[in-house]
């Protein structure tokens, strides 16, 4: 408890990192949801709770949102707030606020690492050191960069950071979004499938959500062909798992590179044993750079809100403006 009987009780969930709890204690009185179940911590403050901050791995469904009956503000610690019961919350007037920008450039540099990782198998090569077969043999020649057309499915900020960086690499550069983009020099395909078969190397960064639950599915990976690479950097849930297992196990796609899952923080099993994907555990922007922004963001979202500033980064189903 905080020292001020009246300070704002904000509930904090997920993985939010520490410094953002830091950042709001001292005015706020920050009510820990990890130290306890979260029923019994929502049981014990929720009905004096006015706002959550949450690093998105920690659901915030409409039940949690009505057994909070003073809530005024979710803070989203991320971009994707799919976790989030959007729906509920307008329903409730409550607004949703998330951190889009200040994550941008270290996840399209993140992409970059990843993609390479994968195709030139460099974490499968300093494996190989490590292991002493280096002194037995060469490690294997790998794929390359140097003949591929690369797609992009999502085209927003991170997805036009991505592009951005791959361009000198002098490939071609193709993308799937639902509106084509006018000021981008890229080729647009209305569907996932039509750039994947198009391409054989497609790297993903759309929210997540049911409209893009498996979007990428057996029959996407089949059009990615067997020199095809997939690198998912937006969320588990777009990818079809079991199909990709599948897809990789038999070799009808090359490999890939993956920072997100379906059940995280539990990959399938089936993917620990294949040597043809690299796996990371939803590092994106995990810098202490980057973490640190999004932290301030985060922060900053509840105070410019109880300063009555409004949000600074409303989500767009969030009811904001306020109807005049």
């Amino acid at each position: 408890m905080s020292a001020a009987s009246d300070a704002v009780a904000v509930l904090s969930i997920g993985r939010t990192m520490l410094e953002a709890d830091d950042l709001l204690k001292g005015r706020f009185d920050v009510v820990d949801g990890r130290a306890a179940p979260l029923d019994e911590v929502v049981a014990r403050d929720g009905d004096r709770i006015r706002a959550v901050m949450t690093r998105g791995g920690e659901k915030v469904p409409a039940d949690l949102i009505a057994r909070l009956p003073k809530l005024e503000i979710i803070a989203n610690l991320g971009v994707g707030y799919d976790k989030v019961d959007v729906a509920a919350a307008a329903k409730a007037g409550v607004v949703v606020t998330n951190t889009p920008g200040v994550l941008t450039d270290e996840v399209a540099d993140f992409t970059v690492g990843l993609l390479l990782s994968t195709i030139r198998e460099i974490p499968q090569s300093d494996a190989y050191v490590r292991s002493g077969g280096w002194s037995e043999k060469p490690f294997r020649l790998t794929a390359s960069l140097r003949d591929r057309s690369i797609g992009i499915v999502g085209m927003g900020q991170i997805g036009e950071a991505i592009a951005r960086r791959l361009e000198p690499f002098g490939r071609p550069i193709a993308y799937h979004a639902r509106r084509k983009v006018a000021a981008l020099p890229y080729e647009h395909y209305p569907t996932a499938l039509g750039l994947a078969e198009a391409v054989d190397t497609l790297i993903l960064i759309v929210p997540g959500g049911p409209a893009t639950d498996k979007m990428i599915d057996a029959s996407v990976l089949s059009a990615l062909g067997s020199n095809g690479v997939l690198i998912n950097v937006a969320r588990g849930s777009v990818v079809d798992e079991a199909a990709l297992v599948r897809a990789l196990a038999a070799r009808e796609i090359a490999g890939a590179g993956l920072d997100v899952f379906e059940r995280e923080p539990h990959p399938s099993p089936e993917l620990l044993g294949l040597d043809n994907v690299v796996l990371c555990s939803h590092v994106g922007s995990g810098t202490h750079h980057t973490r640190g922004r999004m932290a301030a963001l985060g922060a900053e979202n509840i105070t410019s809100w109880f300063d009555g500033r409004g949000p600074v980064t409303p989500v767009p189903e969030t009811p904001w403006p306020r109807p005049a």
